[in-house]
């Protein structure tokens, strides 16, 4: 969000200009399309009459579920096991990434979507990180992955 005078120093001036960079995380069976109009017409609502609002598009995506009947599911929660010594958590996050959507509407197929971070890293966070243990074992995870929903 930003309006007004934004260099250095201070202007002690209302802004006549307000901007705005918005973007939504989906969950399942929401459409993007629908989820864009009911925004923009809801902010347009909002306005005072002497007041306008201009809108761009940036693009949109479909968020995408894997269902948790699929065998292959199954499959990487037992790997995932295996290589971490503990059952895998299905916490339901990241499906509003854009390519796991097309997967699943250009392609037909289910994107399967695993996390290997921690709690702590702070993704995507100013003080992310990422621990090079859980690098090496999610490499690991993949090839046990691949080798038991392939196998």
């Amino acid at each position: 969000i930003w309006g007004g005078y934004t260099g250095d120093g201070f202007k002690t001036v209302l802004p006549a200009k307000a901007h705005a960079k918005i973007s939504f995380r989906l969950v399942s069976r929401q459409d993007p399309l629908k989820l864009r109009a009911a925004f923009r017409a809801y902010v347009q609502a909002q306005l005072p009459p002497d007041c306008t609002a201009s809108f761009e598009s940036h693009g949109t995506a479909p968020a995408s579920t894997m269902s948790m009947a699929d065998p292959a599911f199954e499959a990487a929660r037992r790997a995932l096991g295996e290589e971490w010594g503990m059952p895998a958590a299905f916490i339901g996050c990241g499906g509003s990434i854009p390519i796991a959507g097309y997967f699943k509407t250009v392609l037909g197929m289910d994107a399967m979507l695993i996390g290997f971070g921690k709690d702590s890293d702070q993704i995507h966070s100013p003080n992310e990180k990422y621990d090079l243990e859980c690098f090496h074992k999610g490499v690991r995870s993949w090839a046990r992955i691949l080798a038991r929903i392939t196998g």
